[in-house]
């Protein structure tokens, strides 16, 4: 039985460890410096707690060594800190982060390494990179690559249509730094929040606009086979209008402590959740122009015999179905792996993986 540490006693971490912890094939450790967050951890005879201070470096080391791999759901200033105890303990890396920088630097310590390190392993980026990645390898010749996610409340009833449903830290950031795109075949950075668009789905109305992170690596590996290539975060309509004032109108960019008070105290959190993926990739095959598109919409549900959110489902099928697949050889042992050199076919059959759902939930449309 292999031994994982969990680094983050958040949601997303006890969702993580739950899941890993009910199939029986992994014994978890869920690491963190708040004992408040640690005593909220679902009991389970295969879970087991430990306070530490990622900043303490040696107090790390000695948590992870021994382990066969460190899952970081830690906020994404701190997921390079766990980077780099995983490379000095020795053990295989995965973190969940948005953070262009932050996989910057795993690429960086990933270098030479025995060990894999494998970044973004949530949904966006993460699953968006490895849906995108197999439409695209269906074309003989790329045109455009759209990626849209969304994690949105079923039932929203503010001015904003939004309800809290992950990291505070990381939706702020997504909404500030700046947001890689491709455009007429150069890798470019374009600003947050802007080129907004609107399409249907289903029948509901959203608006889409750019944010930081979600691209992952998946910009570097297609530049020079596509001409446009972006990622746009999914909401209801109106919601970009009201964040751009906030943002920059009352400059609250510059004051991200404000602005994440606002948010947890204005916004309520939700359990009714939906997450959207729609992936639209057009190209030339066989000297047709071509479009392929995935669709698809995951809710909140029962999982591991406790009612989890649909972002915390995603986020957390996503790391677990790549640590599964790397447990069982299907991916490299050493290095820097991208997600889009995860097979989307083993993702999907894998038994984490099936939260995404197959037919008639992913639907693949050719026009």
């Amino acid at each position: 039985m292999k031994v994982i540490v969990v680094v983050g006693a958040g949601k997303i971490g006890g969702a993580i460890a739950l899941m890993l912890a009910d199939t029986g094939s992994y014994r978890v450790v869920v690491a963190d410096r708040d004992g408040q967050q640690l005593a909220k951890i679902d009991r389970h005879p295969a879970i087991s707690v430990t306070a530490v201070d990622i900043a303490d470096h040696a107090a790390l080391v000695g948590v992870l060594k021994g382990k066969f791999a460190v899952l970081s759901a830690a906020p994404f200033h701190l997921t390079g800190k766990v980077a780099q105890a995983a490379l000095d303990a020795g053990v295989h890396y995965l973190d969940l982060t948005e953070d262009v920088a932050t996989t910057r630097m795993v690429k960086t310590l990933a270098d030479g390494a025995d060990t894999a390190f494998i970044p973004q392993c949530g949904l966006a980026p993460g699953f968006i990179s490895i849906v995108a990645n197999d439409l695209a390898k269906r074309f003989d010749s790329l045109d455009s690559v759209r990626m849209r996610v969304g994690a949105l409340p079923q039932y929203p009833s503010n001015a904003l249509n939004y309800n809290l449903t992950w990291s505070t830290d990381g939706l702020i950031n997504e909404y500030i730094e700046p947001c890689e795109a491709i455009v007429e075949g150069k890798l470019i950075n374009v600003p947050a929040m802007e080129e907004r668009e609107e399409f249907s789905l289903d029948g509901v109305t959203y608006e889409a606009f750019n944010t930081s992170g979600g691209l992952g690596t998946l910009a570097e590996t297609l530049q020079g086979r596509v001409r446009t290539m972006n990622y746009r975060t999914i909401r209801y309509p109106g919601h970009q209008a009201i964040i751009k004032a906030l943002l920059h109108d009352l400059n609250l960019k510059n004051r991200r402590d404000v602005l994440k008070d606002l948010f947890e105290n204005a916004l309520p959190a939700t359990m009714q959740d939906v997450v959207v993926v729609f992936v639209t990739v057009c190209g030339w095959k066989d000297g047709r122009y071509l479009q392929e598109t995935y669709a698809n919409k995951v809710y909140a549900g029962m999982v591991a015999d406790k009612r989890m959110s649909a972002i915390q489902i995603t986020t957390a099928a996503g790391i677990t179905a790549v640590l599964d697949l790397l447990a069982d050889g299907k991916l490299p042992q050493k290095g820097f792996v991208r997600q889009e050199e995860i097979s989307l076919d083993d993702f999907l059959a894998n038994r984490f993986g099936r939260a995404y759902g197959v037919e008639p939930a992913k639907r693949r449309e050719t026009a």
